[in-house]
């Protein structure tokens, strides 16, 4: 499932190279983004915790992925630029 979903990620990154994506999926798929952007084996991504109606946020760059937020249900999303 991680790759399945680690390998989706990488075709929207391609074909909207730059760009903002919005994704909605069902939180395991979530926990396995989350867990692969932060480099932390898929064993334990059931530690994350991806609440209903929640935005976890990755940004992608020519670097490893910055998590910016994750399972957040307030706040600003111009929050969620990088510093």
């Amino acid at each position: 499932m991680q790759l399945r979903m680690v390998g989706a990620i990488d075709r929207l990154r391609a074909a909207h190279a730059g760009g903002v994506v919005v994704a909605v999926s069902h939180a395991d798929p979530i926990k396995a983004a989350v867990a692969h952007a932060l480099g932390t084996h898929i064993d334990l991504f059931q530690r994350i915790v991806i609440s209903p109606c929640s935005i976890t946020a990755i940004a992608y760059g020519a670097g490893a992925p910055v998590v910016l937020t994750v399972n957040s249900t307030g706040g600003s999303l111009a929050e969620l630029r990088p510093s």
